[in-house]
């Protein structure tokens, strides 16, 4: 099956209608190049802060790191200040040569929505237009696009995604991704498509959908199901960076799936560890790469002593005698196929607000102040 064909935002034309989540401590350049390796996509940089990069934070520096192949620079941006967001557009695009923004407006991290920020400001719709407003114009003098990124609404009782939606095109701006989640739900429970194809109906501009595409297949049914432009993976990629193949061939009509047997999976890890030590310097890198080994070898045979053992490493040689004891030969643990893989907790609570943020709806004089330092996603 063949789905729809390029995804196009604004200036720029993604070939394959897919999009790499923007993931704290994990979409690095290291890993987006490592997934480009793969398969074609918008692959998007760690989420830094608008205050951040015009203060300039040497956190926020640092992870403004491109790989050299990297063709299409795209960044995700978090701010709650016009003035701030303006100004960091215009450094992105005259500065790093950026391709594309995107805004976020979805994370549910209660540091996060405390401040206003994230999942909690598309209820100040004023305020989210000003932003907007203030992102598209520093943009478009460099013919960049501006897209923004967004939940169902905080929780079932305040949804935000329909005039969200509408403000986006309003201002401007070259799509709008849903994750069909409230900020309530966090990375619980199931997404809501059916969100996501209302959101379709109700605005021009093209749409992405986000939420429990952990397959290609599922990628493919969404696309159906909802009419949506394209497509936002984030934790199904996790340990799994040959999705991106998948994703290719099924919006390119073929039906191929990858079941990578252990050896296979041991060779990527190898150049995930290789490529972030590459950035990083070796033990930076390998320090780094702990986090995924989990990921890597959820559901194959490899005993717990070797597990540890890998989550610790401190070198590539290191690795390497490690890798050669696991089973090469071992099968792809076809159990995993379409299940969650990363984070998933239990629904909030709570929504952690500002006192008075249900107040009103438009916000246009609030004046939050942003983090600096903020680095999350969502």
């Amino acid at each position: 099956m063949s789905a729809s064909s390029a995804l196009t935002l604004g200036s720029l034309t993604v070939e394959t209608p897919v999009v790499l989540a923007p993931m704290a401590g994990i979409t690095n350049a290291a890993y987006r190049r490592l997934c480009a390796e793969q398969g074609a996509g918008l692959y998007v940089c760690e989420m830094i802060t608008s205050r951040g990069l015009v203060e300039g934070d040497e956190t926020t520096q640092k992870m403004l790191v491109f790989d050299e192949l990297e063709s299409v620079r795209s960044v995700q941006l978090y701010g709650t200040d016009p003035v701030y967001v303006g100004k960091a557009v215009e450094i992105l695009c005259a500065d790093h040569g950026v391709a594309h923004v995107d805004l976020n407006f979805g994370c549910p991290v209660p540091k996060v929505t405390r401040k206003g920020g994230g999942g909690a400001l598309p209820w100040k719709r004023g305020l989210l237009a000003d932003i907007l407003t203030a992102a598209v114009g520093a943009a478009a003098a460099y013919d960049v696009p501006v897209t923004m990124k967004t939940r169902k609404g905080l929780d079932d009782d305040h949804l935000t995604f329909l005039d969200a939606g509408r403000i986006a095109q309003e201002t401007g701006a070259a799509a709008i991704a849903l994750h069909g989640r409230t900020v309530e739900q966090a990375y619980s429970g199931q997404a809501d498509w059916d969100a996501i194809g209302e959101l379709v109906e109700a605005v021009e501009i093209p749409v992405l959908g986000n939420g429990d595409i952990w397959e290609a297949a599922d990628a493919l049914r969404m696309v159906e199901e909802t009419g949506v432009a394209g497509v936002v993976v984030g934790r199904g990629c996790l340990g799994r960076p040959w999705l991106f193949r998948d994703l290719a061939a099924a919006f390119a009509g073929d039906a191929v799936a990858t079941l990578p047997d252990l050896g296979e999976v041991t060779r990527m890890m190898r150049r995930h560890a290789e490529l972030l030590s590459e950035h990083m310097g070796e033990e930076r890198g390998c320090k780094e790469f702990r986090k995924h080994v989990t990921w890597y070898l959820k559901g194959f045979p490899a005993g717990g002593e070797l597990r540890k053992a890998l989550a610790l490493i401190d070198s590539l040689a290191t690795l390497d005698v490690l890798l050669a004891e696991l089973d090469h030969s071992a099968p792809f643990p076809t159990a995993e196929l379409g299940t969650p893989r990363g984070r998933q907790g239990a629904p909030r609570k709570r929504v952690v607000l500002p006192d008075g943020w249900l107040d009103d709806t438009d916000g246009r004089d609030l004046h939050v102040r942003e983090d600096a330092a903020e680095v999350t996603g969502g």
